[in-house]
C-alpha cells in the first residue's frame, strides 16, 4: 500500500468530503515569514511611531472640541483683511 504523495493527499481529501461540508476559508494573505530581528525591530518602531502619531492628532482633536477652538483661514495680505479698511488718499 505505498501510496505517492499526490495520491495520499487526494483520499484524505475526498474522506474529509465524506465527513463534513465545512471547507477551510481561502487564504487571503501570504503564509508567515521569517524576519531577522532587526527587520522585526524596525516593524515595531514604525508602527508604533505611527500609532504614536495617530494619537497625537486624536488628543489635539480632542482638546480642540474641548476648548472650542475653530481654525479658520488666515490671510494677512487677502481680501478678508481689507473689507474693513478704507482706502483714502493722502493728498
Amino acid at each position: 500500500s505505498t501510496l505517492s504523495s499526490e495520491e495520499r493527499r487526494l483520499r484524505d481529501k475526498k474522506h474529509l468530503n465524506d465527513i463534513t461540508a465545512a471547507r477551510l476559508p481561502p487564504l487571503h494573505h501570504s503564509p508567515t515569514k521569517l524576519l531577522s530581528i532587526e527587520e522585526s525591530i524596525a516593524i515595531q518602531i514604525q508602527q508604533k511611531e505611527a500609532y504614536e502619531e495617530v494619537q497625537a492628532k486624536l488628543a489635539a482633536q480632542k482638546l480642540a472640541e474641548r476648548l472650542n477652538i475653530k481654525m479658520l483661514r488666515f490671510e494677512p495680505e487677502g481680501e478678508t483683511s481689507m473689507q474693513y479698511r478704507e482706502v483714502r488718499d493722502e493728498d
